[in-house]
């Protein structure tokens, strides 16, 4: 082994040692405070709110089955890599976890598009309850598309990116393309497209004058339109907070499943070692920027979720606070 593998292996080791930690530190918080923040009474009732919410659990299960054997695996023996049931549970749980997350996110763009829609009709599909089985469809698509990893995935693996990975090339052909189009390209596509359609739908309710007869003194008004509410600022906020977590999801999950795409095509190309020791250390660093997706929807909130998300973190902390004040008070 060349001195230039040793080197690219050693920065992939510690890449996954030191950037780990910080992720998972940081995501496993801000998920944390995500579920306290948008399980409150002021959030529960709105469907976006609540897919948001259900997103922040899946992030949460994605970084923990995810990232915490990657934490430790730079210090201690990681027992996925060599415990067979360990090794598919931690893949089955991961690889479902990631895709329900980034199609909630999709299930709430289609939901804004929709209450943002000019006609009542589709508006009128923005319910709490087709979020609920939105939902619930969701989770058995994916445990579906991703149940075939407890059959065919394997610890200590030599010959793979990851030593708990697909044995065989069919599986790591179906695993690759599952995570590319279900997990990856479908659900960005489709949100950049919601997303866009959403703006456009904002964009018109602002700029739409209703024509007036003058000789009657109402509005003409079509049926589709008639009583057409404009956004809350609850929910133009929601929007706000929407976009720009798309754009970053692009940004930091799009990678992976390009590097997915990529090794599913060379799959069956014979390769050098220095080649084999690029391509795991693009694999890890785009893995890792998938999980930063995962992590960062807190800070996104925070950032863009203007007073009312801002005012309803403050409750939280105000509510922790207060607990630790009592069991300090109640020791004494």
């Amino acid at each position: 082994m060349s001195s230039t593998e040793n080197y690219i292996n050693n920065l992939s080791i510690q890449m996954n040692r030191y950037f780990s930690i910080i992720i998972f530190l940081f995501g496993t918080i801000g998920n944390l405070l995500n579920i306290c923040v948008l399980y409150q009474r002021t959030f529960r009732s709105n469907s976006c709110a609540i897919l948001f919410l259900f997103s922040s659990f899946a992030n949460l299960i994605a970084i923990l089955s995810g990232l915490i054997s990657r934490t430790f695996s730079g210090w201690i023996v990681d027992l996925t890599n060599t415990d067979r049931s360990l090794c598919k549970l931690r893949a089955f749980i991961l690889n479902v976890a990631r895709p329900i997350a980034f199609w909630l996110i999709l299930l709430a763009t289609i939901d804004r598009w929709l209450l943002s829609n000019p006609n009542v009709y589709y508006r009128q599909m923005s319910t709490l309850k087709n979020a609920k089985r939105n939902m619930i469809i969701i989770t058995i698509l994916s445990i579906i598309l991703f149940s075939h990893i407890l059959y065919c995935y394997e610890p200590n693996l030599m010959d793979a990116p990851l030593k708990c990975y697909g044995v065989t090339v069919t599986c790591r052909l179906v695993t690759d393309i599952s995570f590319t189009f279900g997990s990856t390209f479908i659900p960005i596509v489709f949100m950049l497209i919601f997303g866009l359609m959403t703006i456009r739908n904002i964009r018109r309710s602002r700029k739409k004058v209703l024509p007036r007869d003058l000789s009657m003194g109402t509005n003409q008004i079509s049926v589709g339109e008639r009583q057409r509410p404009s956004l809350s600022k609850s929910d133009y906020r929601l929007v706000m907070m929407l976009l720009v977590q798309i754009l970053l999801l692009v940004v930091f999950g799009l990678p992976l499943g390009v590097q997915k795409l990529y090794a599913t095509i060379i799959i069956n190309r014979p390769t050098s070692q220095l080649q084999t020791a690029i391509d795991n250390f693009v694999y890890n660093f785009t893995l890792l920027l998938n999980f930063l997706a995962n992590g960062i929807p807190f800070y996104i909130y925070t950032l863009f979720g203007g007073e009312i998300f801002r005012k309803a973190l403050l409750k939280v902390f105000l509510t922790i606070k207060q607990k630790i004040f009592n069991s300090i008070s109640c020791c004494q």
